[in-house]
């Protein structure tokens, strides 16, 4: 019997997962990759992966962690098969090469992150955690069977007979030559395409984050929820380009300060700077507009009274933090930092059952592409590299078995696709990737509501009816967020209420005071 080919879309932490267990259990496997095949979101992941790997930690503790910070909109089972699991997935990175810190014991060294009721954070060189993990990987991968085509877009699926039979491909475009156009047949396709932070102006994303993925499932009649929830990250460094600042900084006793010199945070939750990172992202941004500047990360509070000790041990601490932060003339040792809010993470995606399945026949979705129900409302800090991992080996291990099986009873349809809608008054504005972005930024941002989104559904409908004929990868991706941004508004128009990282400023029943973002 011939060997069942799986094509996997992308190289993260979920997309090698499931190429590696895949070829496993069996199947002839080939990796498709937008660019190189390390660089995806999982290598910018700083603060670590969570998990119960320790004697005084408890599973209904991570349990509990996740379910508080999704809001309880969590799928139950899903969040038990990511805590239960977890820890086999970690000792399997371990196994293959990723060297987590470690005490002077020899113990792991313990991280506490937003949320979270214990420090199960596991970190590897510092802050440089995702990229120790993607070299493992990539290390694996290439030591295996698995084919590898770099520089590869997938345009679309190919589908035959109610199920998905491939992928369509360009191949080595670059910015001076066209590529060429490939298609690949595949018994099943694994889509790890990542995110969509290239629908935002502010985003912690790289810029290969273009919902081409979760676009080219949508065409092939697949089901996706939850894409309302767009988790915004609240500390990027408020100068120069977007770097993100790991939540593990707070975890380590940094606060956030407004002009006064205020802990603001408190004002709005118990937990301070430690609380969920939507009530966090919504704080920055309520006291930023208040004072009319961007709140500061206070690390001066950090390890020691002695400047230099403390600049020593953010170096060791937080190395790639501490590089940009420098690289922006800035001295964190010495004075607070500048910091403001970013999209950083897509709860929602391709709707999936706990092996990656999706609605149709052959076509499974993992990682942040999907919407695995483990992340609810409101993503844990630090359950994104878990999620890959536990979902991805789950995903790979099922492929096999799933060749010569019947494909299960389909999921709920996508309840909410986007309406045509009038065009704005006032005419619309020409179609760019910048407009896109900043009307995201503006009308379904870290603050919506019905207006604001009526208007961006209205702008989107007309950009989608405009002809255009894309040819090149930039052309296609403007493509996929543009379908993707017309769902995802659909859903925060549907969802009349405020909870978790959706923030409706006109449910004002539903939201506290503090929480009340002014305009």
């Amino acid at each position: 019997m011939t060997a069942p080919h799986a094509v996997v879309v992308g190289s993260g932490i979920a997309g090698l997962t499931v190429a590696l267990h895949a070829v496993a259990g069996g199947c002839r496997v080939t990796v498709v990759t937008k660019d190189v095949l390390d660089h995806a979101n999982t290598r910018f992941a700083q603060g670590g992966i969570a998990g119960v790997m320790f004697d005084d930690d408890r599973v209904e503790d991570h349990v509990r962690d996740t379910l508080t910070a999704g809001a309880g909109l969590n799928d139950p089972e899903a969040v038990r098969v990511l805590v239960t699991e977890g820890p086999a997935r970690i000792r399997e990175l371990i196994d293959l090469g990723v060297g987590f810190d470690r005490d002077a014991s020899g113990g792991f060294v313990k991280g506490l992150e937003a949320a979270h009721s214990y420090p199960r954070i596991l970190h590897a060189g510092g802050d440089a955690t995702g990229t120790a993990i993607e070299r493992a990987l990539v290390a694996s991968l290439r030591a295996s069977k698995v084919e590898v085509i770099e520089h590869a877009f997938l345009v679309d699926l190919v589908t035959a007979r109610g199920r998905v039979a491939g992928v369509d491909l360009i191949v080595g475009e670059t910015p001076t030559s066209a590529g060429t156009r490939h298609t690949i047949e595949a018994d099943a396709v694994v889509l790890a395409t990542g995110g969509v932070g290239e629908l935002y102006a502010h985003s912690t994303n790289p810029p290969v984050a273009t919902g081409d993925g979760i676009a080219a499932a949508l065409r092939a009649g697949a089901a996706v929820s939850d894409l309302e929830f767009i988790q915004f990250h609240p500390t990027i460094i408020g100068a120069g380009d977007a770097f993100l600042v790991s939540e593990a900084v707070r975890g380590e006793g940094a606060t956030l300060i407004d002009d006064e010199g205020r802990r603001f945070v408190f004002d709005t939750h118990p937990d301070g700077e430690l609380a969920p990172r939507d009530i966090v992202a919504r704080a920055i941004a309520r006291r930023a507009a208040e004072q009319g500047a961007p709140v500061r990360l206070d690390t001066t509070v950090v390890h020691s009274t002695d400047p230099d000790a403390r600049a020593q041990f953010l170096a060791a601490r937080f190395p790639t933090i501490d590089a940009a932060v420098r690289a922006r003339g800035l001295d964190w040792a010495r004075e607070p930092i500048p910091v403001t809010p970013a999209a950083h993470y897509l709860m929602g995606g391709v709707s999936t059952d706990l092996f990656g399945r999706t609605t149709v026949p052959g076509l499974y979705a993992v990682g942040e592409a999907a919407r695995t129900g483990v992340h609810g409302a409101n993503r844990l800090a630090s359950n994104s590299l878990l999620e890959g991992a536990v979902f991805g080996a789950r995903a790979g291990d099922a492929i096999a078995g799933d060749a010569t099986a019947t494909w299960p009873a389909p999921m709920l349809a996508s309840p909410h696709a986007p309406d045509a809608a009038a065009h704005p008054a006032g005419g619309l504005v020409p179609f760019s990737r910048a407009a896109l972005q900043r009307l995201m930024w503006d009308d379904a941002g870290l603050v919506r509501d019905a207006a604001g989104l009526r208007h961006a559904a209205a702008v989107l409908a007309g950009w989608r009816a405009e002809l255009r004929y894309p040819v090149t990868e930039h052309d296609f991706e403007n493509e996929n967020l543009l379908l993707v941004a017309a769902y995802l508004v659909a859903a925060a128009l549907a969802r009349t209420d405020s909870v978790g990282a959706h923030f409706r400023s006109d449910a004002v029943a539903a939201v506290p005071l503090a929480e009340q973002v002014p305009a």
